[in-house]
């Protein structure tokens, strides 16, 4: 796990992010998501999106990446949109399949969470379609369900769960703490 680390996005990985955003969604998703949405979906279209917030917003986008430099996790966060006991949110979470229950989710969260912070942000909360398993990883570090709503995704309106972190250098503070701990 310590040959992964994170970084800020840059253009060039725009590719690697769009192609892993449709695979996590294929497989996150399958069963709670139509299978023809899921099917239609586009790294190339992704790409595009990808390339101009990393543009836009380079930092605001992480990326864990193994000791050869591919891409096996991403991230971003920025200001919340439409929780108003929260200043931050986390937009989008996902590590490979084939690399998740490795430490990489908690590592892209922590460094997502010190961007929010670095960036004023003392809160956050991120979105989970009810049905996605995910929601226990988030539940697991903390995170308290703070409200529900649908999302609109594919044509149809899919329940979500909110989890909030009120107090983000808190729990920053609390995962360094944890991490000087030693291990069994």
């Amino acid at each position: 796990m310590d040959s992964i680390t994170t970084r800020p996005a840059v253009p060039d990985d725009a590719r690697a992010i769009a192609a892993l955003d449709v695979e996590t969604w294929q497989a996150a998703y399958a069963g709670i998501l139509t299978t023809p949405y899921l099917v239609g979906l586009s790294a190339e279209r992704r790409e595009r999106g990808w390339a101009y917030a990393i543009r836009r917003t380079p930092r605001d986008i992480r990326v864990a990446v193994d000791a050869d430099g591919a891409i096996r996790g991403f991230g971003s966060c920025g200001a919340c949109r439409d929780e108003p006991n929260f200043t931050g949110e986390v937009f989008t979470l996902y590590v490979a399949p084939d690399w998740q229950n490795r430490g990489i989710g908690r590592r892209l969260l922590v460094s997502l969470f010190a961007q929010l912070v670095d960036k004023g942000h003392r809160s956050a909360v991120i979105w989970v379609l009810r049905d996605n398993p995910a929601r226990y990883f988030y539940q697991r570090l903390g995170g308290r369900e703070v409200r529900r709503k649908t999302l609109p995704v594919g044509g149809a309106s899919i329940p979500a769960t909110g989890f909030g972190w009120p107090d983000l250098p808190g729990f920053l503070s609390t995962m360094a703490r944890d991490e000087r701990q030693p291990g069994p």
